[in-house]
């Protein structure tokens, strides 16, 4: 019996027998109340994660909803969010009517314990508890693995030819779409580029891999992306996996100009943090491409076609040819991307159709995949072709598209293929890998080390897949060693807040404000006030009572909490404190500043309750007063 029936079953027991036989008792009411609850949110969690990524409650859904959504196509998702907040209130009131029902004979408290007990076991029992127990494991749990064993950094700087590199990640663009067996003349323009290549035909996705930047920084760093924060960190840190040396810094310190051009919002998920931090000059997303397109008018959900995008690449590639340089192009396509899709103008193949009904997701794999293989058929034709490189990759295993059921019936595996310019040889290599291994892979063909991080070149080197039997278990038992390599400080007691570029740095660590710090014991969490976040009031009022932070903010953001005065200073303010105590808030004059974090003992007299109650209050007053109208 699978745990999501078994789960389901006693989840029903539950209610029948205490709906039937439960003592009436208000407590007991309450306890099986809230635990069935939490296994209807649970499941109702699990199932909306699931329509988003195809695979339950995994560290993608984590990651995504605690980064910066700024560019988002969300417009798809609204319905389908309403839905599931209809569905929770009546699932939970339909239920909380059964259980009020009652025969009111034989009734015993004993059958109330046994209806707990079954209550209990159901939520234990659900996948959706496994799998965010699972997260919450790796998140916190002790490093004691081997991780350091097999990370690997490699040299900054390559030897040899140094030839130029036009990297394209296709969005969700699996190698599963490749087979003529399922999907015929689904891909045949990018897999005739694909016959003749050098193609990886056995790269598995492993965790930590599984969603857009993920897999850009597993395929440039060769390691997975876990991250040890919560609250939108990742498009206000300073740096991005700081001590990593990746693929973009070994180019870069190598002599190539770098590149990253997509379609999309930079800002969301920390792409264009990430970028910056390792090795690529130049960054061109929704904004910075404005000026360069012909319509501004012609975009979808996300930002530009991909056939805009890939014009400015190739035009980018002839440019920089032309002029001698040492470059790496980065493109990342964005018509794949689920739900749906997005057609085109330009493709030919507009419609694809799949037991002999059109399939919208496979319709827009067989556009984009024209013109990948347009620009890379251009490039061929030049006259610069035999000083490039040209790699062709997914990001990620496509998630729940409207062509999920039938992808995941089959071997799935992520695409990655190499095409050289200075030879005309062309293989397959069956060797099991991950897409750790593209990286490393790639610059083994530029001429440099064969590994990065945990990545190994499939060249000439072993993969870890390989390696390890039970890889996927490996890289969960490394999560805690991978989260330290953000080298997130574990104290706070001074800091310096720079004005003009709105950061706080401590530690070594620097941070965009405003933010609130929430300081514990050997742990400092960020918090963060972004496109679609919680506000940072409204952040703070869930802090404990006695939970320390502190608050970096314009004082006027602080005047109706604790000082009303502070709406005539038109500054930076640094609040410390707790909520059930007087805050000590600094009131910055100057450009760069130092200070000391030192939280007030309460004073004598003082109500912790009262103060805490207060506080409360005026935040959520404060809230609602900022809402808009």
């Amino acid at each position: 019996m699978s745990a999501e029936i078994l789960s389901a079953v006693l989840f029903v027991t539950s209610i029948i027998i205490y709906s039937l036989r439960a003592d009436r008792n208000k407590l007991w009411f309450i306890l099986v109340l809230f635990i069935l609850g939490l296994y209807i949110v649970l499941n109702l969690i699990r199932v909306a994660s699931n329509y988003f990524t195809g695979d339950g409650i995994n560290d993608s859904v984590l990651y995504t909803i605690t980064s910066n959504l700024t560019g988002a196509g969300v417009g798809k998702y609204i319905l389908p969010f309403a839905g599931f907040l209809l569905v929770s209130l009546a699932v939970f009131g339909l239920m909380s009517w059964v259980l009020l029902r009652t025969s009111g004979k034989n009734t015993n408290v004993l059958y109330s314990i046994l209806a707990l007990i079954f209550a209990g076991a159901s939520v234990v029992v659900t996948p959706a508890f496994g799998e965010i127990a699972g997260l919450m494991k790796s998140e916190f749990g002790q490093d004691k693995s081997d991780f350091y064993s097999y990370y690997k950094t490699p040299k900054k700087t390559m030897s040899g030819k140094k030839p130029n590199l036009i990297y394209i990640y296709a969005e969700s663009l699996e190698k599963t779409y490749f087979d003529q067996d399922v999907f015929p003349g689904l891909t045949s323009e990018l897999n005739s580029d694909k016959v003749d290549s050098t193609s990886f035909e056995n790269t598995i996705q492993l965790p930590g891999t599984g969603y857009t930047i993920a897999g850009i920084v597993a395929s440039q760093c060769g390691i997975p992306l876990f991250a040890p924060f919560d609250g939108n960190a990742s498009s206000s840190l300073s740096t991005f996996y700081p001590h990593a040396v990746c693929l973009g810094d070994v180019l870069h310190s190598s002599g190539y100009d770098t590149y990253f051009y997509q379609g999309a919002d930079l800002a969301f998920g920390g792409k264009g943090l990430f970028l910056k931090s390792h090795g690529i000059d130049h960054l061109y997303g929704l904004q910075e491409l404005q000026d360069q397109v012909e319509d501004p008018n012609y975009k979808n959900e996300w930002g530009w076609y991909d056939d805009t995008l890939l014009d400015i690449v190739y035009n980018k590639y002839v440019e920089l040819s032309k002029e001698n340089k040492r470059f790496a192009l980065f493109a990342l396509t964005v018509d794949t991307h689920h739900p749906d899709g997005y057609i085109s103008r330009t493709c030919t193949k507009k419609t694809y159709e799949f037991n002999h009904v059109e399939n919208s997701s496979l319709s827009a794999v067989a556009c984009s995949q024209q013109h990948i293989a347009d620009l890379i058929d251009k490039i061929k034709q030049s006259p610069y072709f035999s000083n490039t490189v040209i790699v062709v990759s997914s990001d990620h295993l496509a998630m729940n598209n409207t062509a999920y059921d039938i992808l995941t019936k089959n071997d799935r595996k992520d695409l990655f293929f190499i095409i050289r310019g200075d030879t005309d040889k062309k293989q397959e290599i069956n060797v099991k890998r991950s897409t750790l291994d593209n990286g490393a892979t790639v610059l083994d063909v530029l001429g440099g080390d064969n590994f990065i991080g945990l990545g190994r070149s499939s060249l000439s080197n072993v993969s870890l897949a390989t390696y390890f039997m039970n890889i996927n278990q490996k890289i969960t038992g490394w999560i805690p060693a991978i989260i330290r390599q953000w080298d997130f400080p574990r104290k706070i007691t001074k800091y310096k807040i720079d004005v003009a570029s709105k950061t706080i740095k401590f530690n070594g660590v620097s941070f965009k404000t405003p933010l609130i710090l929430k300081v514990e014991k050997n742990r400092v969490e960020p918090m963060f006030d972004v496109y679609l976040s919680v506000p940072l009031n409204q952040q703070l009022a869930k802090l404990d009572a006695n939970e320390k932070f502190v608050w970096v903010d314009d004082c006027t953001k602080m005047a109706n909490v604790w000082d009303d005065q502070l709406n005539q200073v038109n500054n930076t303010c640094v609040a410390t404190g707790t909520l059930n105590t007087h805050p000590k808030i600094v009131k910055i004059d100057s450009d760069v500043y130092r200070g000391k974090v030192k939280f007030n003992q309460p004073r004598e007299g003082d109500d912790p309750d009262s103060i805490y109650q207060n506080t409360v209050n005026k935040l959520a007053e404060d809230a609602a007063n900022s809402m808009p109208q």
